[in-house]
């Protein structure tokens, strides 16, 4: 692959400079590890308009955290608009470019694969409209790192001295799509939905995201089964997987998931179900 190609991540050359390194070596390994101990994924396809860097500035305020910014194959100026928050950010910031448009999914799971390469202690993911606010991913990471919880998943719970603004259409599909999730892990959990997500890097994660995720759209479903899956006690147990309520959630206009996606998600919670049942069943 030649050095110019626009997927290969721009890296600090010694000089200061910035480069783009051969595909076989993304990262040299002096680098490598010097690379942020937290890494969050921010999957993004055509969000000129709606990326905030200035927001974004906030969570690499905090010199132990890095943004990993994914791609998914934008036709806008997305790319131009990462590149230059990465130039101006110095080794925080990181941006994979994906050829082509793959879905969230795979960008996340693309992300979430080349964060651990560095080895960090957590890693994450969170909307690129910063949906869930800088300060809430923030204390969602110290939630994390200073309890013993594997697993933090932010929550929209509308709740006295809590500000979430949600449209009552969204708010009723997404509760519908919440029960048929909880049914098909078969745990009581609220908001599977939610775009920020933090886990301590644990062999349960490396072997969740080791395969590509069966639906586009309710990927988030099938990782939490997929990290309660039996695994020669490497798995998680349910009481490692913590919910917390948001305090602040706004509802960002632009979404890409339509009505008839949510119903196309809804339906494949079918399916997620019956791997995770026939997955758990091969390892009881």
């Amino acid at each position: 692959m030649p050095e110019s190609d626009p997927r290969v991540p721009l890296q600090r050359s010694a000089s200061g400079g910035y480069h783009r390194p051969h595909a076989q070596q993304l990262i040299p390994a002096e680098e490598e590890s010097l690379a942020p101990p937290v890494r969050l994924v921010v999957p993004c396809y055509n969000e000129e308009h709606r990326l905030s860097c200035e927001r974004f500035a906030v969570l690499v305020g905090r010199p132990d955290v890095g943004l990993l910014f994914v791609d998914d194959g934008s036709s806008d100026l997305t790319h131009e608009k990462l590149t230059a928050f990465a130039l101006r950010s110095s080794s925080q910031v990181e941006v994979l470019r994906l050829p082509t448009n793959r879905g969230k999914a795979e960008a996340v799971r693309e992300g979430l694969l080349r964060a651990l390469r560095s080895e960090p202690r957590v890693v994450g993911y969170v909307d690129a409209d910063l949906s869930t606010p800088p300060d809430e991913v923030l204390r969602l990471l110290a939630l994390i790192e200073e309890g013993p919880a594997l697993a933090v998943l932010g929550s929209r719970v509308r709740l006295l001295g809590t500000h979430i603004e949600r449209k009552a259409s969204r708010h009723y599909r997404g509760r519908l799509f919440a029960t048929g999730a909880s049914l098909a892990l078969g745990i009581p959990v609220y908001d599977t939905q939610c775009g920020a997500k933090l886990f301590r890097n644990v062999p349960a994660l490396t072997r969740a995201i080791a395969e590509p995720f069966s639906s586009r759209w309710a990927f988030d479903v099938e990782l939490i089964g997929r990290l309660l899956v039996p695994q020669g006690g490497t798995e998680l147990r349910m009481e490692d997987i913590v919910e917390v309520p948001l305090r602040s959630w706004t509802d960002v206009a632009g979404s890409k998931l339509s009505p008839w996606q949510m119903l196309l998600s809804a339906a494949s919670l079918a399916s997620i179900a019956v791997r995770l049942r026939l997955a758990r069943a091969r390892r009881a």
